[in-house]
């Protein structure tokens, strides 16, 4: 009975500590400094015309395929000359319509004027799957990069604190950067555990800089990722709270694929 006693008062001293790390978490806890990323100049891309069976998700005239996060209402960005703006007061937007795997093209401009540094700096998101609310689901990032030291699994075409990106290629502020995306969603089994993890294969500017990675979950800012089922989830632009000037968005088109499992 001694024994019983003292192994349960072992435990009962270890949950203060266990607790007490765990409140003691930092971002920094998942940033990766190093090795550099390689800077690659990238070659001229023309804008990519959407393939007949895409669905035009921007055509830069509305944004009747998207909504506000937080309540559904109509997506309040800024539309004006062919292009899409962020407006921050407005919040993150996201599809009407949600999507398994695919293949996405967007385009996005860090502007010319654009201050501040590290993340403070034409920060962004692509949330490849808004799987809930505020910054929920499973980001690309979205940054500017050219001579902008930051984390590197945090740098601009990395899956946020998990992978950083292969290359950097971006082009300097002013100048309109492509992103394509192949989206391979997780697959669950009926108890709602992993079969297969998420991949992700992307371009940044016709450079390769995701491999068919898996992910280890969905995004989280401090922590480190896990996983919660769901079949199919919109697509999500994140309106970031940083200080410097908001970045804008144009030909956003996007093509289902079959999901895959193994």
């Amino acid at each position: 009975m001694k024994s019983i006693l003292r192994g349960a008062a072992i435990v009962l001293a270890m949950m203060p500590i266990a607790a007490t790390a765990q409140d003691k978490a930092k971002p920094e806890d998942t940033e990766q400094w190093s090795p550099a990323v390689p800077v690659v100049t990238p070659g001229k891309i023309d804008t990519a015309l959407p393939p007949s069976d895409a669905i035009v998700l921007f055509d830069g005239t509305s944004l009747d395929h998207w909504q506000n996060v937080a309540d559904g209402a109509p997506a309040g960005w800024t539309v004006a000359g062919g292009i899409v703006t962020v407006n921050k007061k407005a919040g993150n937007i996201e599809t009407r319509q949600s999507f398994g795997s695919y293949q996405l093209h967007l385009e996005y401009r860090i502007p010319a004027n654009i201050t501040g540094s590290g993340q403070a700096r034409g920060n962004s998101g692509l949330f490849l799957a808004s799987t809930g609310p505020g910054d929920k689901g499973y980001e690309l990032q979205i940054l500017d990069s050219y001579r902008n030291n930051t984390y590197v699994n945090g740098q601009a075409g990395a899956i946020y604190k998990q992978y950083p990106p292969l290359a950097n290629p971006v082009r300097k502020p002013g100048e309109w950067q492509a992103i394509d995306v192949v989206w391979n969603k997780p697959i669950f089994a009926p108890d709602g555990s992993v079969k297969t993890p998420a991949h992700v294969t992307a371009f940044l500017n016709g450079v390769l800089i995701q491999d068919h990675v898996a992910l280890h979950g969905e995004t989280l800012y401090i922590g480190k990722p896990s996983y919660t089922a769901y079949d199919r989830a919109p697509i999500k632009l994140q309106a970031h709270g940083d200080a410097s000037a908001p970045i804008s968005f144009r030909n956003i088109w996007v093509r289902e694929i079959p999901d895959t499992e193994g």
